[in-house]
């Protein structure tokens, strides 16, 4: 009777695994749980400006031109106090800007690095001891074509007609140079106003008045010169070591240039009529051509 108990137990047991076997066996499994952790959103990007550097060595002294200036990206918190923003109206500003300490290649560019045409005391700190500032007013041919920057060293040339009644045709109009290496220290406005329209582009503006760094003695040639005839400018080049030059001065006439001017002088010209006048104890002597 026992062992017939524990056989049926036994029974019940075995067919109650066959059972689970078989449930595990043909029950779809359920897919293992996924536990995901919260996280929190990346943090955006710090916002960018665009700040003026140096391109190059920079001296101190030297009058700012546009290639001198180069761009660097830096987050906002990080520009500097003072660093200049690269946009048309700093560029504009700064255009002949002087630059008061030495700056390396790549050096952020404050606003106390530099000393802008327009700020007061620009003209006496740009002038060198005993040197003078004096302005002339050319136009779109003879300022070079808009192509002189402050920096530049120029020659100063006079163009003259002289009177019919003293010269010959061939030596009517002469030219002769003026002044040699001066520096120009400004172009039109920037002297005195900063930059014409300063969200313009200084690269696009005509110069209308220059003003050269001269001594007292070339200044008094240069008011003379004015009243003369029309003055021209012409760039020299940019060498590393200047010498000392004494040039010699030369007139060109007319009939230098064109030698047609020349042989009309050789024409015997037809005498005209001629007419006395006497006047009290003065006489004139008029010809009619």
């Amino acid at each position: 009777m026992v062992i017939r108990f524990i056989l049926i137990g036994l029974i019940v047991l075995a067919a109650a695994g066959i059972a689970m076997v078989g449930m595990q066996t043909f029950l779809p499994r359920q897919p293992a749980r996924v536990v995901v952790a919260e996280t929190s959103p990346a943090p955006p990007p710090p916002l960018l400006v665009r700040t003026l550097v140096a391109a190059r060595p920079i001296p101190a002294g030297s009058l700012l031109r546009n290639e001198d200036l180069g761009v660097r990206e830096v987050p906002t918190g990080e520009a500097g106090e003072g660093v200049l923003r690269d946009t048309a109206e700093t560029r504009a500003e700064l255009a002949g800007a002087l630059v008061r300490r030495y700056l390396e290649a790549g050096e952020p560019i404050a606003l106390g690095d530099v000393l802008r045409p327009r700020d007061r005391g620009f003209l006496a700190a740009v002038l060198r001891p005993n040197m003078r500032a004096i302005t002339v007013g050319v136009d779109a041919i003879t300022g070079a074509a808009g192509l002189i920057w402050p920096g530049d060293r120029v020659d100063l040339l006079l163009t003259q007609k002289l009177d019919e009644a003293v010269a010959q045709l061939s030596r009517r109009v002469v030219g002769e140079t003026v002044l040699n290496d001066v520096r120009v220290i400004a172009v039109d406005q920037q002297l005195t106003q900063g930059a014409a329209g300063a969200t313009a582009s200084p690269e696009g503006r005509i110069a209308r008045t220059v003003t050269l760094e001269v001594t007292p003695e070339e200044a008094e040639r240069v008011a003379v010169a004015a009243q003369l005839g029309r003055l021209s400018l012409t760039i020299r080049a940019m060498a590393v070591e200047r010498v000392e030059e004494v040039p010699a001065r030369r007139s060109v006439f007319g009939g230098d240039v064109s030698p047609a001017l020349s042989q009309a002088d050789a024409v015997e010209r037809p005498v005209g009529a001629r007419l006395r006048i006497i006047q009290g104890d003065e006489r004139q002597e008029v010809i009619f051509r």
